[in-house]
């Protein structure tokens, strides 16, 4: 395949190299004279592990070429990869200035060519900038439509510096955003020389996943330096802790826990935060991101109160009240939270949760729900659609299978605010469908 990487710095080298490699002639791109110069002759311009055998080889071979002529680049090839800068504004935000410009002068040549031609955006921009901007620009300044000899994706990369080229040659996957109906047949068959499986998925998704990745990585080291320092401050060896904790496949290092839903509760989780901050501050040592925790958890509680006070003071009904499904345990149950404060705030509330019996509730589960609703058992119907009887609205916290039939069969006309994320909820028709994720 011919292929064009518009942007000759550290992702564009490496996916000249990398897609030469795997056989593909590759022009690369840029309005550096001194990059064009260096990758035209076999030297790379950044320094990286296996990087310049790739490149003076891919030269010697003749799969790899360079230079600054956009409409030569384009016309004689069948993809461009954008591979620009897309650094920090001053207000945080992604600076779009290099893409935008890359996309004009794309789209400007493709008036001129015949033929059709897939343009590949690998910088990293945030979600709906495909959709928002970068189409309609390209859409603008080809005189094409997406469908009409023009294809658009998202294929956002996962290489990290040092190790970028056995990442781009061994990647965990490959992801492809596409527009509805395009099963990206072309990048498919770029690809097809990797055993990496190929995700397919809506491009608004796609941008987003190498944006939240980041974060994700973000947030591990700072975790593990905050809660390290506050071990070591009790003569804890951090580094052997943190290895053991990586041992646990299950829960800790897995896909366990990152499914975005409601708040977390229960008799361990919140109470350890708060025994770890207390840690923390015996050694006088400052944890600014655990301490955000238990504060960003309330805030999605809040955030879902807010999500029915939008509909007015409605009579809701409640599905779910322990802290998760099939067991009965109260104890700093999120569900019990958000309960609280819609009765606080004079809703009529009904609570519909197959595990819980207050009648059978013990020890400091019923000395817990006593002190936060102690009228609890008032509230508590038999059925789900006991529940809905004369609500307006309904929050899905957590419902039994056996129950969900008669739950979809009776919620018509209602708002559901669902927090569990059911599937066959979304699409059910005579409902007004929410979501605080999805």
């Amino acid at each position: 395949m011919r292929i064009s990487v518009f942007g000759i710095g550290y992702v564009g080298v490496v996916s000249c190299g990398c897609l030469a490699e795997l056989g593909h002639e590759v022009v690369g791109v840029d309005i550096s004279p001194d990059k064009i110069a260096m990758l035209a002759s076999g030297r790379s311009p950044i320094v990286e592990e296996a990087i310049d055998t790739l490149i003076a080889g891919a030269v010697r071979q003749g799969r790899l070429t360079a230079t600054d002529d956009v409409a030569s680049a384009v016309a004689g090839t069948d993809v461009s990869f954008i591979s620009v800068g897309t650094p920090s504004a001053r207000d945080g935000s992604v600076a779009l200035g290099a893409v935008d410009s890359v996309i004009n002068a794309i789209g400007g040549a493709l008036r001129d060519k015949a033929g059709p031609h897939a343009v590949v955006m690998r910088s990293t921009v945030p979600p709906g900038t495909a959709e928002d901007r970068v189409i309609p620009l390209l859409e603008q300044a080809s005189g094409r439509r997406l469908g009409d000899r023009l294809s658009y994706y998202s294929n956002p990369e996962f290489l990290r510096e040092g190790s970028s080229v056995r990442d781009f040659r061994a990647p965990p996957f490959t992801l492809i955003g596409a527009s509805p109906g395009d099963d990206a047949t072309v990048l498919r068959e770029l690809y097809a020389p990797l055993t990496a499986p190929v995700h397919v998925a809506p491009i608004r998704v796609a941008e987003s996943v190498k944006h939240i990745s980041n974060v994700f990585h973000a947030i591990k080291l700072a975790f593990a330096n905050e809660a390290g320092a506050v071990l070591a401050a009790h003569g804890v060896d951090a580094r052997e802790a943190f290895r053991l904790v990586c041992e646990d496949r299950v829960l800790n290092i897995s896909s366990a826990y990152l499914r975005p839903g409601f708040a977390f509760g229960g008799s361990c989780l919140p109470k350890d935060v708060r025994s770890f901050l207390a840690l923390a501050d015996q050694r006088g040592l400052g944890t600014p991101l655990l301490k955000q925790l238990l504060p960003a958890n309330q805030a999605i509680i809040d955030r879902t109160f807010e999500a029915v006070a939008r509909h007015g003071r409605q009579p809701v009904a409640l599905f779910g009240l322990s802290f998760k499904q099939g067991t009965d345990d109260l104890r700093e149950s999120p569900f019990v939270l958000l309960a609280e404060k819609l009765l606080g705030k004079g809703y009529d509330l009904r609570i519909y949760d197959r595990f819980v019996q207050v009648a059978r509730l013990m020890g400091a589960n019923r000395a817990y729900i006593d002190r936060e609703i102690p009228h609890l058992e008032r509230l508590m119907v038999i059925s789900p659609e006991a529940a809905l009887s004369g609500t307006k609205v309904a929050i899905i916290g957590h419902i039994a299978a056996e129950d969900r039939p008669a739950l979809r069969a009776a919620l018509g006309g209602r708002v559901v605010i669902d927090l569990a994320g059911l599937a066959d909820l979304r699409g059910l028709p005579g409902i007004m469908y929410e979501g605080l994720c999805w």
